[in-house]
């Protein structure tokens, strides 16, 4: 059976498509779980129980976190680290400009919805994020990157 260059480019071209496609999906489905993780524009300190149960985050076994941090500010503010912040390692980005970040820390409990969350703790500094294709998809807890940082990808 003979196979034509052609059927072999065809074939290559469809792999190929098929890898960017779905590349894609899942940087965004990253970032969708991104946000509704840490973005927090109207997130104080008093909330962290309620708005953690309301948008039922836990781990990614399906414990409680035992800390989530929300970040004050808009999307597009978030985003704009990934661009414009300084890379510190593969697709670790900080930012140039600080952000109010509301940290809660696990109280009582072990799964949801029966996660307890203390008082947060409001802090401001720059923050650290991990980002794909130009959108953030991973938090770094305090802002100074592990070595080697959990979720990182090699130079894009």
């Amino acid at each position: 059976m003979e196979i034509h260059q052609s059927t072999v480019i065809l074939l290559l071209l469809l792999c190929v498509s098929s890898y960017t496609h779905a590349q894609p999906a899942h940087t965004m489905r990253r970032y969708q779980n991104f946000l509704n993780h840490h973005r927090g524009p109207y997130v104080n300190v008093e909330m962290c129980t309620d708005v953690i149960r309301d948008r039922k985050i836990t781990d990614s076994a399906g414990y409680c976190k035992p800390v989530n941090s929300f970040i004050r500010a808009p999307d597009h503010l978030i985003t704009a680290v990934c661009s414009g912040g300084t890379r510190l390692y593969y697709n670790l980005f900080r930012s140039g400009t600080p952000f109010d970040v509301v940290t809660c820390r696990l109280k009582s409990g072990q799964t949801h919805p029966d996660c307890e969350y203390d008082r947060g703790r409001l802090s401001i500094g720059n923050i650290v994020l991990g980002c794909e294709h130009g959108l953030p998809v991973h938090y770094e807890m305090d802002g100074r990157p592990k070595f080697p940082p959990k979720n990182c990808t090699h130079p894009l």
